[in-house]
């Protein structure tokens, strides 16, 4: 559902700030039902990839195909994805539920079908005290909610979720977490970013590491912890990141997947 090729970003420099290479030569697939998580440190790439991916930020180099479509094909691209990134805040004069209406609206859900799929994300997402309540006297987990609401409400077959949990408290958390798994069960395939290692642990069935924009491993989590010889998928992270901080090189692999 998303293959990623040789995917780089550049930066030009500016008066204020250097050239910077964001991504280099990012390669990786998504498959159909799949959770694929992409972790690394702020600045890593994480967001960067994931706006390529989504359309909004074009690449340097490299090749993207999501549901069958190229870069070259934005709208058809849109179309099958639902996109969250973490600066685009729900409009703060419209109710939770309005703002989700809205949003399926533009992606051309009939109204019969909205209503009903705003009830339904209402109740997985546990929105019913605030679902008519304006968005500017909302919390952060609550827009957030609305956020992932309005990312889901076309019921597109990909999700795109640069770190969904960012600023949540436990039980906001735990519900989003929860609607991740739900939407693999029902076959759509979710890629998102996090530096969150229990949430991947749990949630992902392959794992990209990002550093520097390189994607230096990459694996399912309980290879990626036999890989470096940890106790679980943190010290892993963990010692990938002096790996290369010490010598530039990484872990020595492990057999190759089937």
């Amino acid at each position: 559902m998303i293959e990623v090729d040789g995917l780089c970003k550049d930066y030009p420099a500016t008066r204020k700030t250097a050239a910077k290479r964001a991504l280099r030569d990012v390669s990786f697939r998504c498959l159909p039902a799949q959770v694929y998580a992409l972790l690394g440190p702020n600045g890593a790439g994480k967001t960067t990839a994931l706006r390529i991916i989504a359309t909004t930020l074009t690449a340097s180099a490299g090749t993207v195909r999501v549901a069958g479509h190229s870069l070259a094909e934005p709208a058809a691209i849109r179309r099958s994805i639902g996109f969250l990134t973490g600066n685009t805040a729900p409009y703060g004069r419209l109710t939770a539920r309005e703002v989700i209406a809205y949003f399926g609206r533009l992606n051309s859900v009939p109204e019969a079908t909205l209503a009903r799929r705003v009830a339904e994300l209402s109740d997985r997402l546990r929105m019913a005290e605030f679902l008519d309540r304006r968005c500017d006297k909302l919390s952060i987990g609550q827009k957030q909610k609305v956020g992932i609401a309005r990312t889901i409400v076309h019921d597109p077959p990909v999700l795109i979720l640069d770190e969904p949990t960012a600023g949540l408290d436990v039980l906001a958390a735990r519900a989003i977490l929860e609607l991740i798994e739900s939407c693999r069960r029902d076959g759509r395939t979710v890629l998102f970013s996090t530096h969150v290692m229990t949430e991947a642990a749990k949630l992902a069935d392959q794992v990209g590491v990002l550093l520097d924009g390189e994607l230096v491993a990459e694996g399912a989590p309980a290879e990626l912890i036999a890989r470096c010889g940890a106790a679980d998928l943190e010290q892993a992270f963990l010692r990938l990141v002096e790996a290369r901080e010490r010598s530039g090189t990484l872990p020595e692999a492990s057999p190759a997947r089937a």
